[in-house]
Formats: C-alpha cells, sequence, structure tokens
C-alpha cells in the first residue's frame, strides 16, 4: 500500500474567524494567530491549513552522495536523503540545491521554501527573503520550473502559494517548524561544518527524475 495522503479541506468560518480575531505571536514581523501554534490538544496545527498535503514517510533512510531518489512528490519533503543535511538556519540560497540534502533538513525540523525562479522576482522576491534570512530553522532555494510562484515543505507536509503575502505561508511555519509532533529528530541541528557541506558551494540541484534503471537510483519505497 502506498504512502497515506490526506489534503486538508477549506478552512471553516470558526477557522477564519479565529485566526483574524485571535492573538498573534511573530514570524519576522508578520503576526500569526495562535491558533497555528501546537499545542498539547492540537499537535499538528497544520491540518487546519487550507490546502494543505499531509504524507507519512519512513524515516532515517540515507543515500550516498552519488545517489539520487526517485521521489514521489516535487520539492520532495520526505523519504530516503543524503547523510548530509543541507545548512538550514536562516539560510537563503541564490541557486538550487540537491533535494537529497534538503530533506535531510526537513528530518531536523527545518522548513524548506521554494520559488519558482520565473514566477517570483523582484519585490515578491526580497520580501520571500526578509521571512527566512538569518531564522533559525529555515531556508530558502530557488526550485526551476516548479510551475507554482512558492512550495513550503516540512517532515510529511507541503503547502503551494501563489506569493509572499499569502498569510498560509505564516501559517505553515508557525505549526511546522520544530514541531516536535511532526519531524523525526528533535534536537538535530541545522548547521553543518564547511568541509561537509559548503553553504557557498553546496552540491548541485539535479533536474528531472532519476533514472529508474541505473543503480544510483533509489526507490522511494
Amino acid at each position: 500500500m502506498g504512502p497515506l495522503v490526506r489534503v486538508a479541506a477549506a478552512a471553516t468560518a470558526l477557522i477564519v474567524i479565529a485566526v483574524t480575531a485571535g492573538c498573534g505571536s511573530t514570524v519576522r514581523g508578520t503576526a500569526v494567530a495562535e491558533p497555528f501554534a501546537p499545542t498539547t490538544d492540537n499537535p499538528d496545527p497544520s491540518l487546519g491549513i487550507e490546502g494543505i498535503t499531509v504524507i507519512e514517510y519512513p524515516v532515517g533512510l540515507h543515500v550516498r552522495s552519488q545517489q539520487r531518489v526517485a521521489y514521489d512528490r516535487t520539492p520532495p519533503f520526505g523519504g530516503p536523503h543524503d547523510a548530509v543535511w543541507a545548512d538550514c538556519n536562516g539560510t537563503v540560497y541564490d541557486a538550487p540545491i540537491r533535494s537529497e540534502n534538503a530533506v535531510h533538513s526537513l528530518e531536523h525540523g527545518a522548513v524548506w521554501i521554494t520559488y519558482d525562479p520565473k514566477l517570483v522576482t523582484g519585490t515578491d522576491l526580497a520580501r520571500l527573503v526578509g521571512r527566512v534570512e538569518g531564522q533559525p530553522y529555515l531556508m530558502m532555494s530557488p526550485y526551476p520550473d516548479l510551475s507554482v510562484p512558492i512550495s513550503l515543505q516540512s517532515w510529511g507536509h507541503q503547502l503551494v502559494a501563489d506569493g509572499p503575502s499569502d498569510s498560509r505561508i505564516d501559517h505553515f511555519v508557525e505549526a511546522l517548524r520544530l514541531n516536535r509532533n511532526t519531524f523525526p529528530e528533535p534536537g538535530a541541528t541545522c548547521s553543518t561544518l564547511p568541509d561537509v557541506f559548503d553553504v557557498d558551494n553546496p552540491p548541485p540541484f539535479q533536474a528531472g527524475p532519476p533514472d529508474r534503471s541505473s543503480p544510483d537510483t533509489v526507490p522511494m519505497n
């Protein structure tokens, strides 16, 4: 049987009222309503975000640096990944990065924001950078031919957005960044050593699906 997929239905009027009227915390100066902060009674508030996709993935499956994973989603947000994680301490990558490294960062509790460089430019791009830069357990990179402006990933969770003004971006980050109920490795760091992962020269993005006949291609299941 394949992985369990759940897509949240549209938010109800009650949720909308709670979001607009509730007291807020902030992510990079943007108000975020409390209903999206994890609690004992609501361990995964992201399920209340309209349009979110949730998939259950096996954890702790590592591949070598020359291997590619035949991911089931683009961008990927769970499954086998490189033994080395991408730096995710508010890191803004100017160039696309290797998915297998990024997925490992998600296993550590990070949120990975990707964008289509043809669709997000100028002021919109600067606003997105402002949300991420210097913020722990966040990272951002372009993702060529994404076909949607913005896609957010945390372990087992994904959300697409039309632009940086979408309030669901803040809700996603509030609900899932370092949410111990939703990622496998609480306490894992987002920093890497330069001789293991060079932020200025990260492993490059590999476009297109991998060759499934290659011995260096790792299936999802």
